[in-house]
């Protein structure tokens, strides 16, 4: 029996779940890694597939940034798709042996261990054929709704991209597309269906153990490699607002970070963090905690090593005085438009920007 590796990696940026996609089919290919199921939350993103149309994008570029909504192209089939919080996004990254190599066998299996995990919830769904993704009602009926969305990718038998099932998902963002196209019926989710929210980890245990046994697979737990901080240093607020940048040294890449670091046995994140911040920039402020936990891929090492950060923020003092660390060989104030162009990682910039909107402790150097 083959083994199916289930990652629950909570919140995960687009742009680092591409990547993570990419690594994982990278290393399934070269037999690094059997068959992963990755499961996730996104930001607000809408993305858009080979068959997609603009004009399906409803709301103006201005109302989307006032949303925090940002726009991808990917090579998925289908149409627009919304993606955010509180919806279980899933990518199954299987190589289908000979017996399963079927495009519409391999579509209607995910729609089956979509079905069957919300039956465990009482909702009855079910596929409508003119149309993709799962649902609610029948098919020419005027309350069918969609509760989960399908779009594949698959290239040498290799699977990814996959389905997202809404959770307690904001259907209001719906609003901003016409969902994978279709006009005629309306976007629902479990907690509506339900009367209450609903907690995803269940839902990501029911995704689990019902994709297991439609793939005939025994399930594996997987873990994050690492565990690690960032934190944002700022000063000022408003338009004075500047944020620390740090370069690390050539033998450590050369680029331009924010304080960051692994946590160490027993350490906690806050911990870690406060430890970091004295270390790399001489500071000794508390840090506070943004409420920013994500996973990415560290680098593009096969296999994939997966990283869970939580992000921090530090305000000091106008006058502070920055001490450098040996990871680092200079340091610059800088602005929010010119930190976060310089920023290689969708993380840190996210940090930085949770951490201007966070309200400053009195600051102190």
């Amino acid at each position: 029996m083959n083994t199916l590796t289930v990652f629950r990696l909570g919140r995960v940026e687009y742009e680092d779940g591409l990547k993570l996609m990419h690594l994982f089919g990278e290393a399934r290919m070269q037999g690094l890694v059997g068959d992963t199921l990755l499961l996730l939350e996104h930001p607000p993103v809408l993305t858009l597939g080979r068959a997609a149309k603009r004009e399906n994008i409803t709301a103006s570029d201005a109302r989307l940034a006032e949303e925090g909504v940002e726009v991808f192209d990917t090579n998925r089939g289908g149409d627009v798709t919304y993606h955010g919080p509180g919806q279980v996004v899933g990518y199954p990254i299987l190589l289908l042996p000979p017996e399963r190599q079927d495009v519409r066998r391999y579509v209607r299996d995910v729609e089956r261990g979509l079905i069957q995990a919300l039956a465990g919830f009482g909702l009855t769904a079910g596929p409508i054929p003119k149309w993709p993704g799962v649902w609610l009602g029948q098919e020419g009926s005027p309350d069918a709704r969609k509760i989960g969305a399908i779009g594949v990718h698959l290239s040498k038998w290799l699977t990814t991209h996959g389905f997202a099932l809404n959770v307690n998902t904001r259907l209001e963002h719906f609003q901003l597309i016409v969902p994978c196209g279709i006009r005629e019926a309306g976007v629902t989710s479990m907690q509506r269906e339900l009367g209450h929210a609903v907690p995803v980890p269940d839902v990501e245990e029911a995704l689990a153990r019902e994709f297991s046994q439609v793939f005939d697979a025994r399930r594996v737990d997987g873990t994050v490699s690492l565990r690690t901080v960032s934190v944002a240093v700022v000063r000022g607020q408003g338009p004075e607002a500047r944020v620390l940048l740090l370069r690390r040294t050539p033998e450590r890449g050369g680029f331009w970070q924010t304080v960051t670091g692994r946590l160490e046995p027993g350490e906690s994140p806050a911990d870690a963090a406060r430890r970091e911040v004295a270390e790399e920039t001489g500071l000794h402020t508390p840090p506070v905690d943004l409420a920013y936990r994500h996973a990415f891929a560290l680098g593009d090492a096969l296999p994939p090593k997966l990283v869970e950060e939580n992000g921090f923020a530090v305000h000091v003092a106008p006058d502070a005085a920055v001490r450098l660390g040996p990871e680092h060989d200079a340091f610059e104030w800088v602005d929010v438009p010119t930190a976060l162009q310089r920023l290689p990682f969708r993380g840190l910039r996210e940090t930085v920007e949770r951490a201007l909107r966070k309200r400053p402790l009195t600051p102190t150097a």
